[in-house]
């Protein structure tokens, strides 16, 4: 692939203290975006506070900061308050999703997600979904 086409590839920023669904997320998506992959809420916002991603996945269970509150610093960013999020978890919490919307959230995807899934949403979130045939 040329460098005028890996530019061209939309920046997807992975968030998730598991390196296996970091592993996971990249290795699904790697082909047609970049991605970036970092294990920490506070090592995201300090990414962001260098670049702007084009989509964030964001898990909602982390040690230290948790996704909602990292969600929560994100949208104070002036630079990423409109970034597109899709919150991953493993577990089913209306208070959660409740508060996700609140920020904004586009999408809410449970963990363990299925390939086929991941691509769908992210997709969805680009405009890139694929067209029904009649």
């Amino acid at each position: 692939m040329s460098q005028t086409e890996e530019k061209l590839k939309k920046r997807i920023l992975a968030v998730d203290d598991d390196v296996i669904i970091l592993t996971r997320i990249f290795n699904i998506l790697r082909n047609d975006y970049e991605v970036i992959t970092i294990n920490s809420g506070m090592r995201a916002l300090r990414y962001l506070e260098l670049e702007i991603p084009d989509l964030i996945l964001l898990d909602v269970r982390m040690a230290q900061q948790d996704g909602i509150e990292t969600l929560r610093e994100i949208r104070k960013m002036e630079e990423c308050k409109d970034v597109p999020v899709i919150m991953l978890t493993g577990v089913e919490s209306r208070d959660i999703v409740v508060e996700s919307a609140k920020l904004g959230v586009c999408d809410y995807l449970l963990k363990p997600f299925s390939s086929v899934e991941l691509v769908k949403r992210v997709r969805r979130v680009f405009g890139q979904e694929e067209k029904e045939e009649l």
